[in-house]
């Protein structure tokens, strides 16, 4: 009696050890796919190297571009310019400016859309347009795609993966747009970044020169090279985890 009792209760212990398994396994199973989750914008990279892309979205004006490039040339640094299409209609001369003084031009949509809203074939539409428009002009196509707002879905970033692009956001807001005091931009600048980071700043903040060459000049004097968002990203063998970080496999 005792006997069957015992082995009653070990069947029950071995089924439920069975379930806590396979359940640990369903779990972890999960886990590794949602931490290499490849359909999210890139929001940092992994990296042990003092490497840092600054990144400047242009939609509207482009009345602080000369003091943002004066800059950039000061401390001998390059970065990415995200570019609205139906600006660089108008500003044709300043896309060549830009290019030429040995900065990355990056896709940022034609007219500026909220691209969760937007069917596929006029995501498609909106990235073509406007890379064509800058290959016209620089002889480079677009391979780097900043979502306005920021706001892109999994089907969004397949679309954009599609056309040979990889998604690109920030892990650091200046908030620059904002158009608060210097000092504040420069602190929340300073104190954010870290290796692998990507700062959003913008072209049409007030008194850009001055927060700008301050946080250019802090970087400098870290230690850190700031290079553009192409040169930091990795282009093979790397997945992107659940938190935006493209890490290296």
């Amino acid at each position: 009696m005792f006997a069957r009792v015992r082995a009653f209760l070990s069947s029950i212990i071995l089924f439920l050890l069975g379930l806590v398994l396979i359940f640990s396994l369903v779990y972890c199973i999960k886990i590794f796919l949602n931490e290499q989750n490849a359909d999210i914008p890139i929001y940092r990279v992994d990296t042990k190297k003092k490497e840092i892309a600054l990144t400047f979205d242009i939609s509207y004006n482009e009345r602080n571009i000369d003091e943002i490039l004066d800059v950039l040339d000061k401390y001998n640094v390059k970065a990415t310019f995200f570019v609205v299409g139906n600006w660089v209609d108008k500003n044709q001369d300043v896309v060549k400016k830009i290019y030429d003084r040995g900065h990355e031009i990056g896709n940022h949509s034609y007219s500026h859309p909220y691209f969760n809203e937007i069917s596929e074939e006029k995501m498609k539409e909106e990235l073509e347009s406007t890379s064509k428009k800058i290959k016209a002009i620089t002889g480079e196509g677009t391979t780097l795609f900043r979502p306005p707002f920021g706001e892109i879905n999994e089907n969004g970033v397949k679309v954009c993966e599609s056309l040979g692009y990889k998604v690109i956001n920030w892990d650091v807001d200046s908030m620059d747009w904002k158009n608060i005091k210097d000092i504040y931009i420069i602190d929340r600048v300073a104190q954010n970044t870290s290796p692998g980071s990507i700062i959003l700043f913008h072209g049409e903040g007030s008194n850009v020169e001055d927060y700008l060459d301050s946080i250019v000049k802090h970087f400098s004097k870290s230690g850190y090279s700031m290079i553009k968002v192409s040169d930091l990203v990795y282009d093979k063998d790397y997945y992107i985890d659940s938190s935006g970080v493209q890490r290296k496999k």
